[in-house]
């Protein structure tokens, strides 16, 4: 039975432990950690560019996906430039916003909890520089499809540039949704950022990456930071790209559990849509703090929202069982 304090359900993180073959790659290079990584992180470039398939040139890695959006909108923005995203969203957009020193613009979600994209092009004006959009959507789990993403893109001035967050693609099942990386040819403006903190379980290493038009993925890997990317980061990843079967495994097992949670809450009487990462967001209004408060007081930590609702991430089986308990008609 996982301890009660292990059920960190509020952070999204991937509840499985290193597979052994990481462990083994991390253990082997603690004896170098006196060592300088590379000055610039040319090798989990081209690692990530070979496995995507895709030319190096169009790659940059860094400081996690936030990381690398903070890099985005350093570049792309100034003072009163304006960043457009969904809100409720990720809770670091508004703070890498501030960080870079731009304005943010946050349009409301639809009452189906999706990003309204007809009003986000709305909000576009001629202080607009960066659009954010986060498919799927944290923290909803709400998607929108491959031809909602195209006639956005379509519609959205070029001198804007959109970053599309995949954080939670590798949870998603529906092959409506569109997979970023299919569209960089056609919108240059694009770039789309993913991460190895979720599915890959990697969250503490700290390695996000991106595909981007050339020109601008040059730019962020220029601006990185000189020995940015830890030797364990390295080769972290290089060990998951090697077990990805099992992997995979470990994701299709999060995703079985995801929906047999719902299915469970739903049960219980609490509104959740249906949600493609490894979270749930329960529509409790008026009751979420009195949900939080009866989980927490079962040992699962979930993100409260009060007033709107409850995320919380997907756990290990016996995680997911105690959330269904402490939910009961106590919780209501």
């Amino acid at each position: 039975m996982t301890r009660l304090h292990e059920l960190r359900l509020h952070l999204n993180e991937n509840p499985y432990p290193p597979l052994p073959e990481v462990r083994e790659a991390l253990a082997a290079q603690l004896d170098a950690v006196n060592r300088y990584p590379e000055f610039t992180p040319v090798t989990l470039v081209g690692m990530v560019a070979d496995w995507l398939g895709v030319a190096h040139e169009a790659v940059a890695v860094g400081n996690g996906s936030v990381g690398i959006a903070l890099q985005v909108l350093d570049l792309c923005t100034g003072p009163g430039d304006e960043v457009v995203y969904g809100w409720r969203s990720f809770d670091a957009y508004p703070i890498i916003t501030r960080m870079a020193g731009a304005k943010a613009v946050q349009v409301p979600l639809t009452a189906a909890g999706e990003q309204d994209l007809d009003g986000m092009l709305a909000a576009v004006t001629s202080r607009t520089r960066v659009v954010v959009l986060c498919n799927p959507h944290n923290p909803t789990g709400t998607v929108f499809d491959r031809t909602a993403l195209k006639s956005f893109l379509a519609a959205l001035p070029e001198r804007v540039t959109v970053v599309l967050d995949e954080a939670y693609h590798e949870f998603a099942r529906d092959p409506g949704i569109p997979d970023g990386l299919d569209h960089l040819a056609d919108h240059p403006n694009l770039l789309v950022l993913r991460t190895f903190s979720k599915a890959y379980g990697l969250a503490a290493l700290r390695v996000g990456y991106c595909v981007a038009a050339p020109e601008l993925a040059g730019r962020l890997r220029e601006a990185s930071l000189p020995y940015g990317i830890s030797p364990l980061a390295q080769v972290g990843v290089a060990a998951s790209l090697g077990a990805r079967e099992q992997l995979t495994a470990r994701v299709d097992a999060i995703v079985g559990e995801r929906d047999r949670l719902r299915e469970g809450l739903t049960r219980l009487g609490w509104h959740s849509f249906p949600s493609h990462g490894n979270f749930l967001w329960l529509g409790a209004g008026d009751a979420s703090e009195r949900l939080a408060a009866a989980l927490g007081g079962a040992g699962a930590l979930v993100r409260c929202y009060p007033g709107e609702g409850v995320r919380l991430t997907v756990g290990l089986p016996e995680a997911n069982d105690l959330v269904l308990r402490a939910a009961g008609p106590a919780a209501a």
